[in-house]
């Protein structure tokens, strides 16, 4: 095969080169050169700095408050540290000792006996969700009336049931005496403590899961409610059947947030009951991480507390959530 010259000011470039002649007399093909990049405009360089600054912003903010102070808690949790001397590094002690420390179980068991208001509220709510949703007169406002708690000072709502569960001249005392009942001291007895502050917290988040409640019934397509009717269905099993499941996703929700948020019960014990009540009967995990903390000068063993309370709540709200995908396969 005939070897076909190339000029001396040919272009070396190998991607740019022609393409020899598979024979004699035939004409050498160019090939394509590869296409440029189109140059990026400043319009687009703009963009892409403004929308990094949108993105930086959260994650400063996620590295400053959330992810140093948490490394920095379970550094302190391993030591000895009063909040404002040095630390002094003591490994898991803090860790072993709260194993052995009656407080803290007293505080976690009074913590978790306290969750018994989370159904109570729950079945309460949607009730109340299920009388609201008739159409009758004077509906919207019975629901300003049950959502007026949930917007008001938990400050102000603690010391107002403080003056209601007075054992000589609270309200309580007062109505139950109209029927003949001799009513308890009630943040005073270690029995009825507990079931107080229960009753204040039902009380207090009864219109936020209310609303929620009512807005996912009145989202139900009311075909589904004929058809089941149309079938033969009464009211409970159309109740059963339908509202139930389609309230689920709600009921999922108000379950997760109020066992975190049960899990951080402080105000109504440090203001109801400021010494943790009879024998310790009314304080919380919480509130004894504060006392620890800020009574006891004892930030280290704080410290540990919180991060084995963090440990739980996480460990709970995972189980909720496998549980709940579960539950949604099934039905699937």
């Amino acid at each position: 095969m005939a070897h076909v010259p190339v000029a001396d000011d040919a272009p070396t470039d190998a991607a740019s080169a022609p393409i020899a002649a598979p024979f004699p007399g035939a004409t050498a093909v160019e090939q394509p050169s590869p296409p440029l990049r189109p140059r990026k405009s400043k319009l687009h360089a703009r963009e892409r700095r403004v929308g990094l600054l949108f993105v930086g912003v959260p994650i400063i903010g996620f590295l400053t408050f959330t992810l140093y102070p948490l490394l920095f808690s379970l550094y302190a949790s391993m030591t000895k540290w009063n909040g404002l001397g040095p630390m002094r590094f003591t490994g898991f002690d803090n860790y072993v000792k709260m194993a052995g420390d009656e407080r803290v179980h007293t505080a976690m068991f009074n913590t978790v006996f306290l969750m018994l208001g989370i159904p109570i509220g729950l079945i309460l709510s949607l009730v109340l969700a299920l009388a609201l949703n008739r159409k009758m007169r004077g509906t919207t406002f019975f629901r300003t009336v049950y959502y007026v708690p949930v917007i008001s000072s938990l400050a102000a709502i603690a010391i107002m049931w403080q003056w209601a569960f007075n054992g000589d001249f609270g309200l309580i005392n007062q109505a139950l005496d109209l029927v003949g009942i001799q009513g308890p001291n009630w943040l005073a007895d270690k029995d009825t403590v507990k079931p107080a502050i229960i009753m204040m917290t039902v009380w207090k988040g009864l219109g936020y899961s209310m609303l929620l409640y009512l807005a996912a019934i009145q989202s139900v397509p009311a075909s589904l409610y004929e058809a089941a009717a149309l079938d033969g269905a009464n009211a409970f099993q159309r109740f059963r059947s339908i509202t139930l499941p389609m309230v689920r996703p709600v009921t999922f929700f108000l379950v997760v947030t109020s066992i975190i948020g049960g899990s951080q019960v402080f105000i109504e014990i440090n203001i109801m009951t400021p010494t943790g009540g009879p024998e310790y009967s009314s304080a919380t995990i919480v509130w004894h991480i504060w006392r620890t903390a800020f009574n006891y000068r004892d930030m280290g063993y704080a410290s540990a507390m919180s991060i084995v309370l963090g440990l739980l709540v996480f460990v709970v709200t995972a189980i909720q959530f496998r549980r709940n995908a579960r539950s949604t396969f099934s039905v699937e």
